[in-house]
């Protein structure tokens, strides 16, 4: 029988003027655990990406959920769901959810965890 425990931590991203940046890590200065990590990088891969498509977002959050569950004598990370939400100006949302899918697929932290399922639900929101 396989047990299962879910964690979250998310992080928020301000982008006024894509002047900065601010999420756990930055607004405190304190330990950041793996889960914000993850978090963190669709956030910032989103960004990147769209400021490169010459979309200005105003606001991403990310939320990571992961499904830790025991596999033999020890556990595994055997799914990432990530929650993405964000408000940017002047964007189809069908544009929107190819620059999240392409955020996901490129970001360095997807790669280094490429052998677990990570799913993704983007939601644009009207702002």
């Amino acid at each position: 029988m396989s047990r299962s425990l879910m964690l979250a931590l998310g992080a928020v991203f301000a982008f006024p003027g894509l002047a900065a940046a601010q999420g756990p890590a930055t607004a405190t200065g304190g330990w950041v655990g793996p889960f914000a990590v993850i978090a963190a990088g669709i956030g910032m891969a989103l960004a990147a990406g769209l400021t490169k498509a010459c979309h200005s977002p105003t606001r991403i959050s990310t939320n990571a959920s992961v499904s830790l569950e025991k596999v033999g004598e020890g556990f595994k990370i055997t799914t990432i769901e990530l929650t993405t939400e964000a408000e940017i100006p002047n964007i189809e949302e069908a544009a929107f959810l190819e620059q999240a899918e392409t955020a996901k697929k490129n970001c360095p932290v997807s790669q280094a965890l490429a052998g677990t399922d990570i799913k993704l639900n983007a939601k644009l929101l009207k702002g």
